[in-house]
C-alpha cells in the first residue's frame, strides 16, 4: 500500500479475493485500473477504516514515507491491529499503458483522429522508454525522457507534444495530479514558413497533366487549404455563386469560408465532367473513402521535381504561399487570418516576416557604393 498522489492510496492485491474486492468496491470514490491491477482509494479516514476492515486476513505492505507523513493512518492501523505489519521503502509505481482508456478519454473530449493517434503514440513511446530503462514512473521520469529525445535531435514541437500527451494520460487515465510529474518545456523554435513565389506556383501547376491532381493543387492554393481539408471536400462545399469554399470542421473543429478562384473552378469543372465523382470530390481507389493526404503529397513532390524547383517544401507550402501573396498584394492581415482559420493573429503575423513587399523597397547600401565598373 502506498501513496499515488496527495489524495489517493494505491493498493495492489497479491491474489484476487471476491469478498475483499466487494468490500473495496463499497468505498466511495474508489477506482480500479485494470492495466495496472491497481486500486486507488481516497486518502480519507472513513475510506481507510473501510479498507482496513476489508483486509482482516491480509498483510498490507505499506510505504515508510506514507506512515511518516500520515500520523493518523498509523494510528488507524494500530486501532485495527495492523501496526505490526511490515512496512517497505517507498518506490514509484511502474507505468503500464492502457491505450483503450486513453483513446476513450481523448474521444470524449472531442480530440481529432490525428491527435488521438499522436497522443497514443507519444504515451506508448514514453512507456516503452520506462520499460527499456527499467525506470519507474516518478517525478523525474518525464524530465529524463524529454531530455533523451531532445538528444536524439527531435524538434521542440515534438517534445512539447510528448509532454502534453503524458500529462493528459496521467491526469485523465491514471487520475494523478500534476505534482506527480516534472518536466521542462524546451524553447519553441521560431521558424519562418517556406513559400513559393507566384511564378514558381505557376511553374508547378504547369507540370500537372492529370485533371484530378491539377484541381486538387489549384484548390489548395486558391483557398489556402490544409491538405487534410482539400481531400475531405464534397460537392456542396463549393459555393459556385459566391465563389467561396466552405471548410467544414477544419483544424480545431471550426467551420470557415475561403476563396474559390475562377481558374480553380474551371479546373474542378473539367475534372468533374471527366471523372463524375460521387460523395467525395476527390475519392480514393475506394469511392467510399476520400483520397489520402499522402497521395496529394506525392503529387506535389512530383510536380516540384518536374518544375525544377530546388526549395525544400511540402504541399503545405501552397497554403503559406497563398497567405504571403495575399499580404504582398495588399490584403489586410485580419482578412487573411479569417481565410486561413487562425485562432490567433500572432500565427498569421508570421507572413509579415516572409513577405518581400516592403523589404524590396529598402535600398541596399552596397549598391550605392559599388558597381560593376568599380
Amino acid at each position: 500500500m502506498g501513496r499515488r498522489n496527495s489524495g489517493q492510496l494505491s493498493l495492489t492485491l497479491e491474489r484476487y479475493d471476491v469478498s475483499v474486492a466487494a468490500e473495496i468496491k463499497a468505498i466511495p470514490g474508489r477506482l480500479y485500473i485494470p492495466a495496472e491491477r491497481l486500486w486507488l482509494i481516497p486518502l480519507k479516514e472513513v475510506a481507510v477504516d473501510t479498507l482496513l476492515r476489508a483486509l482482516p486476513s491480509c498483510i498490507p505492505v505499506v510505504q515508510d514515507s506514507l506512515l511518516r507523513d500520515c500520523a493518523w493512518l498509523l494510528r488507524r492501523m494500530k486501532e485495527h491491529g495492523s501496526y505490526e505489519r511490515k512496512a517497505v521503502p517507498s518506490s514509484p509505481v511502474h507505468l503500464q499503458m492502457n491505450e483503450v482508456a486513453l483513446r476513450k478519454q481523448l474521444q470524449l473530449r472531442g480530440y481529432s483522429t490525428k491527435t488521438v493517434k499522436a497522443y497514443c503514440g507519444q504515451v506508448r513511446r514514453f512507456v516503452d522508454h520506462l520499460q527499456t530503462t527499467q525506470r519507474p514512473m516518478g517525478k523525474g521520469a518525464l524530465h529524463e525522457y524529454t531530455h533523451a529525445i531532445l538528444q536524439q535531435g527531435r524538434y521542440s514541437s515534438y517534445v512539447n507534444q510528448a509532454i502534453r500527451a503524458v500529462k493528459f494520460y496521467v491526469k485523465h487515465v491514471l487520475h494523478g495530479e500534476k505534482e506527480d510529474i516534472a518536466y521542462v518545456r524546451p524553447k519553441r523554435v521560431q521558424s519562418l514558413p517556406n513559400v513559393l513565389s507566384q511564378e514558381e506556383v505557376k511553374q508547378l501547376l504547369a507540370q500537372v497533366d492529370n485533371p484530378k491532381h491539377l484541381a486538387i493543387l489549384m484548390l489548395t492554393y486558391s483557398g489556402g487549404l490544409r491538405v487534410g481539408e482539400v481531400v475531405r471536400l464534397q460537392h456542396q462545399h463549393l459555393d459556385l455563386a459566391r465563389r467561396t469554399i466552405r471548410v467544414q470542421q477544419g483544424k480545431g473543429k471550426k467551420d470557415r469560408q475561403t476563396l474559390l478562384s475562377e481558374a480553380a473552378l474551371r479546373a474542378v469543372r473539367t475534372y468533374v465532367e471527366r471523372e463524375q465523382p460521387m460523395v467525395w470530390l476527390f475519392p480514393g481507389q475506394d469511392n467510399r473513402r476520400h483520397l489520402t493526404e499522402r497521395t496529394v503529397q506525392k503529387v506535389f513532390d512530383q510536380a516540384i521535381r518536374r518544375a525544377g524547383i530546388q526549395k525544400k517544401v511540402s504541399v503545405h507550402a501552397l497554403r503559406h504561399s497563398f497567405a504571403t501573396h495575399l499580404l504582398e498584394n495588399g490584403t489586410d492581415l485580419r482578412y487573411i487570418q479569417e481565410l486561413l482559420g487562425h485562432e490567433s493573429s500572432r500565427t498569421t503575423s508570421r507572413y509579415t516576416h516572409v513577405s518581400t513587399k516592403d523589404i524590396r523597397r529598402i535600398p541596399n547600401p552596397l549598391d550605392s557604393i559599388w558597381s560593376d565598373g568599380d
